[in-house]
């Protein structure tokens, strides 16, 4: 583990999937048949080990019925520090279509001069 924080926020998530088959009255072996793994890989995920998979993780929600929460977990539309940031490097005003128009209008007039050349299919470019 690299941060100090990723230990707590592991047996606090470990705790809650812990909590959750509790409530729902699942036993840890009959869990860990429904989802496909063995019975240590979720002691192992109710402890927080980080080492456990994030596919057994997702297995385990299917089967508690919270998949949705896994989902939403990184909500972008609840990303403060990440919205922020794109609201900063939008641009500051945009462009309007007299604006183009009139770049366009500056070009050489050999550019200006120019027809179009049509494609025997009747295609112009």
């Amino acid at each position: 583990m690299g941060s100090p924080k990723v230990g707590p926020a592991l047996e606090r998530l470990g705790q809650d999937i812990r909590n959750a088959r509790l409530r729902r009255n699942v036993a840890v072996a009959d869990l860990a048949v429904r989802a496909g793994t063995s019975p240590s890989s979720i002691a192992r995920l109710e402890k927080g080990d980080p080492g456990v998979g994030i596919g057994t993780l997702a297995d385990v929600l299917v089967v508690l019925g919270l998949l949705e929460r896994l989902a939403d977990l990184i909500d972008v539309r609840k990303d403060d520090l990440g919205l922020a940031l794109s609201t900063e490097h939008l641009p500051r005003r945009g462009k309007s279509f007299t604006a183009k128009v009139r770049k366009q209008s500056g070009k050489p007039a050999a550019a200006k001069d120019r027809k179009d050349i049509v494609d025997p299919d009747g295609a112009s470019f």
